[in-house]
C-alpha cells in the first residue's frame, strides 16, 4: 500500500502543477479578457479539480473500505496523505530558496 499512496499523491502533485501553470500563463494561453465567463470558468475548474484529486486522494480508500478491508483504507489514505504532506514542505522550501 505504501507505494500506491505515493504513487496518489504524485498523481495529485503533477495535476496541481499541470492546473497552476496553466493558471500562471492564462494571460498569454488565452488572452487577457476578464468577461462574464471567467468566473464561470473558475468555479468549473475549481469543481473538476475537487473531483480529480478526490478521486486520487479517497478513490482506493473508498473502495477498500466498502470492500471491508477498513485497515487498509486508512493505511493508504494515511499514507497518501503522508506524501502529500512531504510534497508541501519541498514546495514550500523550494519556494523559500526561490525568494
Amino acid at each position: 500500500m505504501k507505494r500506491t499512496g505515493f504513487f496518489n499523491a504524485l498523481g495529485t502533485l503533477v495535476y496541481i502543477v499541470i492546473v497552476g501553470t496553466i493558471m500562471q500563463n492564462g494571460d498569454r494561453l488565452f488572452g487577457k479578457t476578464d468577461t462574464f465567463i471567467t468566473p464561470i470558468i473558475v468555479l468549473l475548474l475549481f469543481t473538476l479539480s475537487a473531483s480529480i484529486v478526490g478521486g486520487f486522494i479517497l478513490g482506493k480508500p473508498v473502495m477498500l473500505y466498502l470492500d471491508d478491508r477498513k485497515k487498509e483504507a486508512v493505511s493508504l489514505f494515511l499514507n497518501t496523505s503522508f506524501w502529500l504532506a512531504i510534497f508541501t514542505v519541498v514546495a514550500l522550501i523550494i519556494a523559500a530558496l526561490v525568494k
